[in-house]
Protein backbone atom coordinates (compact mmCIF):
# COMPACT_ATOMS: atom_id res chain seq x y z
CA UNK A 1 0.00 0.00 0.00
CA UNK A 2 1.29 3.41 -0.95
CA UNK A 3 1.33 5.88 1.48
CA UNK A 4 -0.43 9.17 0.72
CA UNK A 5 1.91 12.40 1.72
CA UNK A 6 0.17 16.17 1.64
CA UNK A 7 1.22 19.03 -0.68
CA UNK A 8 3.85 21.05 0.00
CA UNK A 9 1.89 23.72 0.58
CA UNK A 10 -2.13 24.28 1.78
CA UNK A 11 -4.93 26.42 0.04
CA UNK A 12 -6.35 28.85 2.11
CA UNK A 13 -8.66 31.24 2.16
CA UNK A 14 -7.62 34.14 4.34
CA UNK A 15 -10.39 33.54 6.70
CA UNK A 16 -9.80 29.90 7.07
CA UNK A 17 -5.86 30.73 7.70
CA UNK A 18 -7.54 33.38 10.17
CA UNK A 19 -10.10 31.35 12.07
CA UNK A 20 -6.94 28.89 11.80
CA UNK A 21 -4.57 30.67 13.42
CA UNK A 22 -7.08 31.82 16.20
CA UNK A 23 -7.41 28.37 16.98
CA UNK A 24 -3.76 27.54 17.24
CA UNK A 25 -3.48 30.53 19.43
CA UNK A 26 -6.35 29.53 21.80
CA UNK A 27 -4.64 26.39 21.87
CA UNK A 28 -1.32 27.32 22.89
CA UNK A 29 -2.45 29.78 25.32
CA UNK A 30 -5.80 29.26 27.52
CA UNK A 31 -7.00 25.84 26.49
CA UNK A 32 -3.04 24.22 27.08
CA UNK A 33 -3.29 26.82 30.77
CA UNK A 34 -6.71 24.80 31.49
CA UNK A 35 -5.55 21.24 30.90
CA UNK A 36 -2.47 21.43 32.41
CA UNK A 37 -3.89 23.15 35.64
CA UNK A 38 -6.24 19.88 35.61
CA UNK A 39 -3.37 17.67 35.65
CA UNK A 40 -1.56 19.87 38.52
CA UNK A 41 -4.54 19.21 40.35
CA UNK A 42 -5.44 15.70 39.61
CA UNK A 43 -1.74 15.21 40.91
CA UNK A 44 -2.16 16.68 43.97
CA UNK A 45 -4.77 14.29 44.70
CA UNK A 46 -2.07 11.67 45.38
CA UNK A 47 -2.25 8.27 43.59
CA UNK A 48 -1.84 8.84 39.98
CA UNK A 49 -2.59 4.75 39.16
CA UNK A 50 -6.25 5.09 40.06
CA UNK A 51 -6.61 8.69 39.27
CA UNK A 52 -9.07 9.24 36.37
CA UNK A 53 -9.02 12.55 35.65
CA UNK A 54 -5.54 12.61 36.18
CA UNK A 55 -5.06 9.94 32.90
CA UNK A 56 -8.26 12.15 31.11
CA UNK A 57 -6.41 15.39 31.56
CA UNK A 58 -3.16 13.60 30.11
CA UNK A 59 -5.07 12.25 27.43
CA UNK A 60 -6.63 14.91 26.78
CA UNK A 61 -3.28 17.40 26.99
CA UNK A 62 -1.82 14.78 24.15
CA UNK A 63 -4.18 15.20 21.86
CA UNK A 64 -3.97 19.10 22.30
CA UNK A 65 -0.32 18.94 21.42
CA UNK A 66 -0.54 16.69 18.79
CA UNK A 67 -3.47 19.44 17.35
CA UNK A 68 -1.06 22.42 17.71
CA UNK A 69 1.77 20.60 15.99
CA UNK A 70 -1.00 19.93 13.23
CA UNK A 71 -2.24 23.44 12.95
CA UNK A 72 1.43 24.98 13.17
CA UNK A 73 2.90 22.30 10.35
CA UNK A 74 -0.37 23.56 8.21
CA UNK A 75 -0.01 27.06 8.79
CA UNK A 76 3.98 27.09 8.01
CA UNK A 77 2.49 25.83 4.64
CA UNK A 78 -0.28 28.15 3.76
CA UNK A 79 -0.72 29.68 0.69
CA UNK A 80 -3.25 32.15 0.96
CA UNK A 81 -5.26 32.54 -1.87
CA UNK A 82 -7.99 34.13 -2.85
CA UNK A 83 -11.35 32.59 -4.16
CA UNK A 84 -10.32 30.79 -7.13
CA UNK A 85 -12.74 32.16 -10.71
CA UNK A 86 -15.51 31.03 -11.56
CA UNK A 87 -14.70 29.14 -14.76
CA UNK A 88 -15.58 25.49 -14.26
CA UNK A 89 -11.59 24.54 -13.48
CA UNK A 90 -11.42 22.28 -10.79
CA UNK A 91 -8.57 23.67 -8.27
CA UNK A 92 -8.31 24.10 -4.86
CA UNK A 93 -10.54 26.04 -3.25
CA UNK A 94 -13.47 24.86 -5.46
CA UNK A 95 -16.81 22.90 -4.90
CA UNK A 96 -16.96 20.49 -7.24
CA UNK A 97 -19.90 17.54 -7.91
CA UNK A 98 -19.45 14.55 -10.26
CA UNK A 99 -20.79 11.52 -10.42
CA UNK A 100 -19.26 7.68 -11.07
CA UNK A 101 -19.54 7.35 -14.59
CA UNK A 102 -22.97 5.01 -15.23
CA UNK A 103 -24.66 6.47 -11.83
CA UNK A 104 -27.70 8.67 -12.35
CA UNK A 105 -27.47 12.22 -11.83
CA UNK A 106 -29.27 11.87 -8.64
CA UNK A 107 -26.16 10.30 -7.28
CA UNK A 108 -23.88 13.08 -7.59
CA UNK A 109 -21.76 13.81 -5.15
CA UNK A 110 -20.28 17.48 -4.11
CA UNK A 111 -17.27 18.06 -2.32
CA UNK A 112 -14.65 20.66 -1.30
CA UNK A 113 -11.23 20.59 -3.05
CA UNK A 114 -8.83 22.07 -0.41
CA UNK A 115 -7.34 21.50 3.55
CA UNK A 116 -9.38 18.89 5.25
CA UNK A 117 -9.14 20.97 8.19
CA UNK A 118 -11.06 23.67 7.05
CA UNK A 119 -13.93 21.35 6.79
CA UNK A 120 -16.97 23.39 6.45
CA UNK A 121 -20.69 22.39 8.18
CA UNK A 122 -22.33 19.79 5.59
CA UNK A 123 -19.64 19.81 3.08
CA UNK A 124 -16.94 17.05 3.01
CA UNK A 125 -13.40 17.93 1.72
CA UNK A 126 -10.96 16.40 -0.06
CA UNK A 127 -7.52 17.21 -0.37
CA UNK A 128 -5.93 18.02 -3.74
CA UNK A 129 -3.40 14.87 -2.97
CA UNK A 130 -5.65 12.22 -2.45
CA UNK A 131 -6.48 10.10 -5.21
CA UNK A 132 -10.02 11.54 -6.53
CA UNK A 133 -8.68 15.22 -6.31
CA UNK A 134 -5.18 14.71 -7.29
CA UNK A 135 -6.94 12.94 -10.77
CA UNK A 136 -9.60 15.96 -11.29
CA UNK A 137 -7.21 18.88 -10.55
CA UNK A 138 -6.84 21.01 -13.38
CA UNK A 139 -9.64 19.28 -15.42
CA UNK A 140 -13.32 21.17 -16.54
CA UNK A 141 -16.80 21.14 -15.97
CA UNK A 142 -17.94 18.16 -18.37
CA UNK A 143 -14.77 16.40 -18.62
CA UNK A 144 -14.61 12.35 -17.54
CA UNK A 145 -11.60 11.25 -15.56
CA UNK A 146 -9.99 8.24 -14.47
CA UNK A 147 -8.16 7.41 -11.36
CA UNK A 148 -6.66 4.58 -9.02
CA UNK A 149 -8.84 3.93 -6.08
CA UNK A 150 -7.18 3.22 -2.98
CA UNK A 151 -8.41 -0.33 -2.87
CA UNK A 152 -7.06 -1.17 -6.09
CA UNK A 153 -10.17 -0.56 -9.07
CA UNK A 154 -9.63 1.67 -11.38
CA UNK A 155 -12.78 4.61 -11.02
CA UNK A 156 -14.25 6.89 -13.87
CA UNK A 157 -16.03 10.15 -12.88
CA UNK A 158 -17.66 13.00 -14.79
CA UNK A 159 -17.54 16.23 -13.51
CA UNK A 160 -20.76 17.65 -13.54
CA UNK A 161 -19.79 21.28 -12.17
CA UNK A 162 -16.79 23.28 -10.28
CA UNK A 163 -17.61 26.87 -8.46
CA UNK A 164 -15.66 28.46 -6.15
CA UNK A 165 -16.22 27.87 -2.45
CA UNK A 166 -17.90 31.11 -0.95
CA UNK A 167 -18.15 30.22 2.45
Amino acid sequence: MTQQTEPATVWLTQDAYDKLKAELEDLKGPVRQEVIARISAARDEGDLKENGGYHAAREEQGKIEGRIRQLEDMLRRAEIGETPPDDGVVEPGMVVTYKFVGDDDDEAETFLLGAREIEPEGLTVYSPASPLGSAINGKRKGDTVSYEAPNGKTLEVVILDATPFTG
